[in-house]
């Protein structure tokens, strides 16, 4: 299946929206959805909330907060080597594959500071620790310092995160709830829930499945590993190949939906480093050249919402007095239709994440 067809930067936007639950409100139960689309990052507490708001139709952020206090979902760094919700089989399986690029990348920058430094000792030691009862990384860390007290107490962390599949213990992470990072092994927490790493082949399709259509570059940002090309020619026979408009080769799997151009793609609000904008190396079938680096501020990414399918501005949540405002700020001028989408929008982001008592508000402002 090996027929080359051309394809529009709005018509990938349109497939990968539809991939990723953002075109209509999926039925989706909370763990399928987390599943299809292969986690939610997570670096911040709620992102995976607001992400399945965005996605999945009555969601009540309670659901996902259930599956996390019963172990069925977690918080672990895997892709990217950056934090991620995922179902306890995905947790395991996509850590361990991921993995040895976050060996390479992280613990080469920080090879310096764990200068005679036992790694097999380090592993073994700090296994030992966070499965007698969880651990904050600060108590971690004071515990390996006391056996190597001349390396570098930020590298010795490191290094045992990208040793060991340490996952973030509950209540880090549930909605409405405090808690500070504990860790302890997939091992422990899950019971042995599942074994080994995630199939190459079959992550390529899973990802092509929730992202696509995509290059092997999109995919190697996607995941943080590298050399994944051999994984695609394997997979050629099974794939539809398409080129995009600079006549860079994509792959996508053949029933996958890819609506055309022209349907509506109506507005989302998602969090901030949400994976739709985090999972290609090419950006632009949802980020217009004029809005690059408008997300971000230093390190930090901030909210943002899209219109038409792509970045369109961004929102700001804000709490007082009991009541909770939405702010909407854009980056261009709006019609009057798609200021009362975006209000429906936002209303209805409000209604399944905000206050019970449904006291808030939306407001818009100017861009700066």
């Amino acid at each position: 299946m090996d027929s080359v067809s051309p394809v529009s930067r709005r018509a990938l936007g349109r497939a990968t929206l539809a991939r990723q639950l953002l075109l209509r409100h999926s039925p989706l139960g909370v763990e399928e959805a987390v599943r299809h689309l292969v986690g939610l990052q997570a670096q911040n507490t709620k992102p995976p909330y607001y992400a399945l708001a965005a996605r999945l139709d009555g969601f009540r952020p309670e659901e996902l907060s259930a599956l996390m206090e019963s172990r069925a979902v977690a918080r672990i760094v895997t892709l990217r080597s950056t934090v991620h919700t995922h179902t306890a089989a995905d947790a395991v399986a996509l850590r361990a594959l991921a993995q040895p690029g976050a060996i390479d990348r992280e613990l080469g920058m920080f090879r310096k500071g764990l200068d005679g430094v036992d790694l097999d000792r380090l592993a073994a030691l700090a296994r030992e620790l966070v499965e007698a009862e969880p651990r904050t990384p600060r108590q971690l860390r004071e515990r390996l310092l006391q056996e190597w007290p001349d390396a570098d107490p930020q590298a010795l962390t490191v290094a045992a995160r990208c040793l060991l599949p340490l996952v973030q213990v509950t209540p880090r992470g549930l909605w409405g709830s405090g808690g500070q990072v504990a860790l302890t092994t997939t091992d422990v927490w899950f019971g042995g829930a599942a074994d080994g790493a995630a199939d190459l082949d079959g992550t390529v399709l899973r990802y092509l499945g929730a992202f696509g259509p995509a290059s092997v570059k999109d995919m190697q940002t996607w995941c943080g590993l590298t050399r994944l090309r051999p994984a695609f020619e394997r997979l050629r026979p099974r794939l539809l190949v398409l080129r995009d408009e600079d006549g860079t080769e994509l792959f996508d799997l053949p029933d996958a939906p890819r609506p055309d151009e022209s349907v509506p793609a109506p507005p989302r609000f998602l969090p901030e480093f949400d994976n739709l904008l985090l999972s290609h190396a090419d950006r632009r079938r949802f980020v217009p050249d004029a809005y690059r680096g408008r997300t971000w501020t230093g390190n930090q990414a901030h909210r943002v919402f899209l219109l038409d399918g792509l970045l369109a501005g961004l929102w700001f949540l804000e709490e007082a007095g009991g009541r909770v405002t939405l702010t909407v700020e854009p980056f261009g001028r709006l019609t009057r239709a798609d200021r009362a989408a975006l209000t429906d929008e936002a209303e209805r982001t409000l209604r399944l994440t905000g206050p019970a008592d449904g006291a808030h508000d939306v407001v818009f402002r100017a861009g700066a």
